[in-house]
């Protein structure tokens, strides 16, 4: 542990307030599978620096407002104390507050849904988490992809709340080879970066190198992890013929940024040999982007956005025939 680490908790010890604030950075970190507040403090940066450049602050104030919701809800639940002071009740709340005003109109209501799903989603989380330990696995994001899917779906059948990002869909129409034209440098380069970023629901190169600075912050494997999924990701789903706009918008490289960090950087860090890992983390990188492009055909009929469903179900996948011993970092 650093000094400037040590003296932040023992400030922390000392402080209600400070403590506060610190499971709520590490709750952000833990977006990402990191447990450190500065982590944290850079990935909020990220976000807050996306939000400037989309002009997009309804999303970061519904993400602040669901991890607030989430942490304080861990709290009234009497959840698990070391995990609750490692943020791991916090980030699918997080993540759950970024995306209903992703998709959804600003409103009262839409608040009221985010203080709704940030509170379930810790209870999913509770939920999750007693299932999947039976396995040895973490719960990771699905308690965030399971609440936020009710919810979108709901809105179908509400007159209170409308998004226009979530037309019905009546088929799925194959993709035009001519929307599969080569990515050039900047494409490429955008692509890679905005899959990063993408993790947050942001589109944003600069916010990526933030999110990127935060990861190396608490493990330099995870920042290299981070960015070999998104190469890996870009590279995958062009030879298979995605839709480039996609490709280079990030929205086939978030699952697998998260995949990779997961098996490479996380759950199979201390195993050895090393060769082995990461063919492993290979492979359910690349095998993320197949699940990725199947979950786009599979939910277009609902109207409803994949999320990081593709992460969860490849990770799960392959951490069960190993079902290595829980860690204490098991956010994502």
């Amino acid at each position: 542990m650093s000094t400037a680490l040590r003296h932040w908790e023992q400030a922390c010890a000392r402080s209600p307030a400070l403590r506060l604030l610190d499971v709520h950075l590490r709750g952000i970190g833990q977006v990402m599978f990191q447990n450190h507040p500065l982590s944290g403090l850079l990935f909020l940066a990220a976000l807050v620096w996306g939000a400037a450049a989309a002009d997009a602050w309804p999303v970061l104030f519904g993400g602040l407002l669901g991890l607030v919701a989430g942490t304080l809800t861990a709290y009234g639940l009497r959840a698990d104390a070391a995990n609750l002071a490692a943020g791991l009740y916090g980030y699918n709340a997080l993540l759950v507050g970024l995306a209903l005003p992703t998709f959804l109109e600003p409103s009262a209501l839409l608040w009221f849904y985010v203080l709704l799903g940030g509170a379930v989603s810790v209870v999913g989380t509770l939920g999750t988490a007693q299932v999947t330990g039976t396995f040895r696995v973490a719960a990771l994001t699905f308690p965030f992809v399971l609440v936020t899917w009710l919810l979108l779906l709901a809105t179908y059948g509400f007159a209170g709340l409308q998004g226009a990002a979530l037309p019905y869909a009546s088929q799925v129409a194959p993709v035009d080879p001519a929307a599969t034209d080569p990515l050039d440098l900047a494409a490429f380069a955008g692509g890679v970066l905005q899959s990063i970023s993408q993790v947050f629901l942001k589109g944003d190169a600069v916010a990526a190198l933030l999110l990127l600075a935060g990861l190396a912050v608490g493990s330099i494997a995870a920042a290299v992890w981070g960015l070999v999924g998104a190469l890996v990701a870009v590279v995958t789903a062009h030879a298979l013929g995605a839709e480039s706009d996609l490709v280079s918008a990030g929205l086939f490289g978030f699952s697998p940024v998260l995949t990779a960090i997961a098996l490479g950087a996380v759950f199979h860090a201390a195993d050895a040999p090393r060769a082995r890992v990461i063919g492993y983390a290979l492979l359910g990188t690349v095998f993320t982007v197949v699940a990725q492009g199947a979950l786009n055909v599979l939910l277009t009929p609902f109207g409803i956005p994949t999320l990081t469903a593709p992460f969860v179900l490849v990770t799960w996948l392959f951490l069960l025939p190993h079902a290595p011993a829980a860690s204490g970092n098991d956010g994502g």
